[in-house]
């Protein structure tokens, strides 16, 4: 086992008990792209959180331009239940 550790401007994160194999695959994924191992961590985890926040704007942004719909239609609906 090894243990990771990042250090960027903003905050330190260290993560222990890494798999040797682990660190040797993004190491070498790092490597390929021509970047350091600790960027390829950074563009990891930024690809991974900030695709879900922009999800999450997508699916307000949608949400918003859906119409509303009037309480006795949806009452309407409830009681219709599963066809």
């Amino acid at each position: 086992m090894s243990r990771l550790s990042i250090v960027s401007k903003m905050a330190t994160l260290t993560i222990n008990d890494v798999p040797d194999e682990l660190v040797d695959r993004i190491k070498r994924l790092a490597e390929r792209k021509g970047i350091s191992m600790e960027q390829e961590i950074r563009d990891l985890l930024q690809s991974r959180y900030v695709q879900r926040r922009a999800v999450i704007d997508r699916i307000r942004q949608r949400w918003e331009t859906l119409p509303v719909q009037p309480a006795g239609q949806l009452q309407d609906w409830k009681e219709q239940g599963r066809p």
